[in-house]
């Protein structure tokens, strides 16, 4: 069943100066990112990542695209019917990946290809289900994003995001539009908001808080043939 979306995109308390990202600054940032990625994110986003991982093992069909696969956390998660392809931007974080993959012989996994999410070179419906961790957040149009992770996923297949979306209100809320400007050296932005992923087309199926404290959300979303359709 299609869920409501909170509709912040004419909320003018978030008319406010947002740093504009581009493929240079996100490589930039994980490139300083890569060798201190695990350490400094692997915990508290470890939650989100399982979740959204068992989420993926309960759902039919064997072949899996990962966008933002980053240094690998999530690999040693999946089923080891799964077959996956990970994609990434960063080179570096990518070789972190690999060591990954070559270390705890994830069998399982296909794949580890240096590519822009925005412009995948994958055919029409390659996939079952394509899942983005902490992805939508860092590159730099996250409907473009959505939009090709709809056309490389087969119709009836599964989208999922796990991402932190923005306070409405409140002490976070503050601290989010606070640092907007600083999204260049950060990768990514804080104050990105659910609306600015999905529109009100998408058949979102859930949404489920994970912890902590509910600052990441697991969406999961079914690709319908109108979704593909916007996408083509």
């Amino acid at each position: 069943m299609s869920r409501t979306l909170p509709d912040l995109t004419a909320d003018p308390a978030r008319d406010h100066k947002r740093a504009v990202l581009d493929a240079g600054a996100v490589r930039d940032a994980y490139r300083r990112w890569a060798g201190v990625y695990d350490a400094v994110f692997g915990g508290v986003s470890s939650f989100g990542r399982k979740r959204a991982v068992a989420a993926v093992n309960r759902l039919p069909g064997t072949r899996v695209l990962e966008v933002g696969v980053g240094t690998g956390l999530a690999l040693p998660r999946y089923r080891r019917d799964k077959r996956v392809v990970g994609i990434d931007l960063s080179r570096e974080m990518l070789e972190k990946a690999q060591e990954r993959v070559a270390a705890e012989g994830l069998t399982h996994v296909e794949g580890l290809i240096e590519m822009d999410a925005e412009h995948m070179a994958f055919a029409d419906g390659s996939f079952d289900m394509a899942v983005a961790m902490f992805t939508a957040s860092v590159v730099p149009d996250a409907r473009r994003l959505f939009a090709e992770m709809s056309r490389v996923v087969r119709p009836g297949g599964q989208l999922l995001f796990v991402n932190h979306f923005a306070a409405q209100d409140g002490p976070r809320w503050w601290v989010e539009r606070t640092m907007a400007p600083l999204s260049r050296v950060l990768g990514w932005h804080p104050d990105f908001a659910l609306s600015d992923l999905l529109d009100a087309d998408a058949e979102v199926e859930s949404l489920e808080s994970c912890p902590p404290a509910g600052l990441f959300t697991l969406v999961q979303v079914r690709n319908s043939q109108a979704i593909q359709a916007l996408a083509a």
